[in-house]
């Protein structure tokens, strides 16, 4: 009775269009199989994994996404070592502008086909990771580099989307940014525009690893997250996160690498094996390499004034660059008041400035989108490209120049009672004097310092700089207040002769905006020291970058060298201030103050006392050579005598 009851049923499912259930899943069947892929047919989008072949057969793990009906788009690329994947997963979404960076909503919105590349070794492609693989010669043996890779890359792309208009752009920050300027190098012919943001160029001179010398020891742990393992996702095992006192107790930047094993990496060896700006630095100088070819890609370097990482690229390219655009159509520069990489997230602010509106929207969508689609798209409009475009903080506005710098020098130089002054010292013999003890560095922000803060870390050059102005071993000069706006356009450069009782030492300069004491409206920049460009000399190398020298212990040397590039409007009543320092701690690696061959290796007892002379005389008149808008007139009427 029962196997007819059974059998009817089955027969009145079958007559109903019901099928009868199908076999159940093994319970022992792998539940890893094949990939879920969480792109539905609902979304607004097309997202493609693809592994591109290279000219060595090495194949690169690329994703392409553009909105669905894209036809006849333009490309736009990114080489990253930072994860093609989750570059184009920012978040689990059916709508393209939440997959995607928030800088890349308005380009895939109006049919740009985003592609994002993970760089050779790294993440899902295959190869061999070498960070910023040196172009191919001396450097690196082999057939293949970041520009070939970015040439084979470029022609698969055009001629296997078809989607596209057979026309490409590069851009990128920091690492990418170096990328898109190795695509500068034999580019392909279908590369027709770039926007290198805040690029990596010279490792040693001023960009991530050193700065003129003195070693960037924070970016060790960015070492070992970069090469710790093919994922990219290696952290260091501190503990504690106070980096002062960790840098401290481990003595060299060497001691500090070889506790952590840091110093078994080849990345880490090969930067400690080259402290000098040996041939091996100097033939990895992309502003040295662009400037030897011909530009012929139209090109907009984008760089933050307060770029804690790369201020030094951008406007290092510029330079080698702009000799080359005899019609000032082929290359542009600007300078946004963002940190590192700030161009691509929200600019309306930075620590405590505050900004006229979102100022990295204001430039992604009323400069660079123009500037792509005049070079990319069919039928855009001509787009007159600014030769300079800066951000002039103070006036809160957008500025644009023909050339960079738009102002003229004018020397301030460090008078008697710590002052400031347009006129030259007349003593003959004047020098202040500090004591800088290794033991207790200057640190670059208030104790405790957790180089992990991105809070801290994007916004530090904006941090108020009072923590250091009143120590003993921080020599500080003020100006009167201004009388008169003072704009500075371009790049000060500190003109410092300074002595030691050692034999080598760092000397820290600062150019600040000093607020008024008083400020109703906005308190938090009652008083406020605000770094308008600084940096840092290596004493050793005084005489050459790439053959270092004692120094003579009590001789005056004199030190010249560029601080960062800036668009700044100081208002009256504020006052300008220089600091003069010999360490700046933990950011950068702590001189022994005694001549050692090389200074990860410094040991305990290297470490001394110095007393160090900022001289202010007739024969060493210490200056900052600023670039004025107005040149010494306006000066002047800034800073009457």
């Amino acid at each position: 009775m029962i196997k007819q009851f059974v059998s009817t049923l089955a027969l009145i499912l079958a007559v109903s269009g019901h099928a009868q259930p199908a076999a159940l899943t093994p319970t022992m069947q792998p539940d890893i199989g094949a990939k879920y892929d969480a792109v539905t047919p609902d979304a607004d989008y097309v997202r493609r994994e693809i592994m591109i072949p290279m000219r060595d057969g090495v194949k690169l793990f690329t994703v392409v996404v553009m909105k669905k009906g894209t036809s006849g788009g333009p490309i736009l690329l990114t080489r990253t070592p930072y994860s093609a994947a989750r570059a184009t997963s920012r978040n689990v979404s059916l709508q393209i502008s939440e997959i995607l960076p928030v800088a890349d909503k308005k380009l895939v919105e109006d049919g740009y086909i985003r592609v994002y590349q993970d760089v050779r070794g790294i993440h899902k492609s295959e190869g061999d990771y070498v960070m910023t693989r040196p172009l191919r010669g001396p450097l690196n043996g082999t057939a293949t580099d970041h520009s070939t890779d970015a040439y084979d890359t470029i022609d698969w792309l055009v001629k296997n989307v078809p989607e596209t208009n057979g026309r490409v752009a590069i851009t990128g920050s920091s690492y990418p940014g170096f990328t898109s300027l190795m695509a500068l190098i034999d580019p392909h012919p279908a590369l027709k525009a770039a926007v290198p943001m805040s690029p990596m160029v010279d490792g040693w001179v001023g960009d991530d690893w050193f700065h003129n010398g003195a070693f960037r020891q924070g970016f060790l742990d960015y070492f070992v997250g970069q090469t710790g393992s093919k994922s990219a996702d290696t952290d260091v095992a501190m503990g504690r996160r106070d980096y002062y006192a960790e840098f401290l107790a481990a003595g060299s930047a060497g001691g500090f690498a070889k506790k952590y094993g840091f110093d078994t990496l080849p990345a880490v060896k090969k930067v400690m094996e080259h402290p000098a700006y040996d041939s091996w630095w100097q033939g990895q100088a992309l502003d040295r390499l662009l400037g030897s070819r011909p530009l012929t890609v139209p090109t907009m370097l984008v760089v933050g004034q307060w770029d804690q990482e790369d201020s030094y690229g951008a406007p290092a390219v510029y330079r080698a660059l702009e000799p080359k655009d005899t019609n000032n159509k082929m290359l542009s520069l600007v300078i946004g008041p963002w940190r590192h990489s700030g161009v691509n997230y929200d600019g309306s602010g930075l620590g405590v400035l505050r900004f006229e509106g979102d100022t990295g929207r204001q430039f992604r969508d009323d400069v660079m989108k123009p500037f792509l689609d005049s070079h990319l798209k069919t039928g855009a409009p001509a787009f007159d490209a600014p030769p300079v475009l800066t951000y002039a903080v103070g006036a809160d506005k957008w500025q644009r120049h023909d050339r960079f710098p738009a102002g003229e020098r004018v020397n301030l130089y460090l008078d008697d009672r710590f002052s400031l002054s347009l006129n030259a010292p007349a003593a003959k013999a004047a020098h202040d004097d500090y004591v800088s003890d290794p033991a207790h560095p200057v640190p670059f922000v208030p104790v405790p310092v957790n180089l992990n803060d991105r809070a801290m870390w994007g916004a530090w050059l904006v941090s108020d700089q009072r923590h250091a102005s009143t120590r003993p071993d921080v020599v500080t000069y003020v100006s009167p207040p201004l009388k008169a706006p003072l704009q500075i356009h371009g790049q000060p450069e500190a003109n410092l002769f300074a002595s030691t009782s050692g034999t080598d030492s760092d000397w820290v300069v600062k150019l600040i905006d000093v607020f008024p004491e008083e400020n109703s409206s906005q308190p938090d920049l009652a008083g406020l020291q605000l770094g308008i460009g600084m940096e840092i000399f290596r004493g050793r190398y005084v005489k050459s970058f790439e053959k270092p020298e004692p120094l003579t212990p009590g001789k005056a040397e004199r030190y010249r060298f560029l601080l960062p590039g800036v668009n700044h409007v100081i208002p009256a009543g504020h006052r300008l201030m220089v600091q003069v320092q010999s360490s700046w701690f933990p950011l950068y690696d702590r001189n022994p103050q005694k001549y050692v061959p090389n200074i990860f290796h410094a040991a305990p007892g290297d470490f001394q006392k110095a007393t160090q002379g900022v001289w202010r005389d007739t024969a060493r008149p210490s200056h900052i050579a600023i670039p004025v808008v107005g040149g010494a007139a306006a000066a002047r009427a800034a800073l009457p005598n």
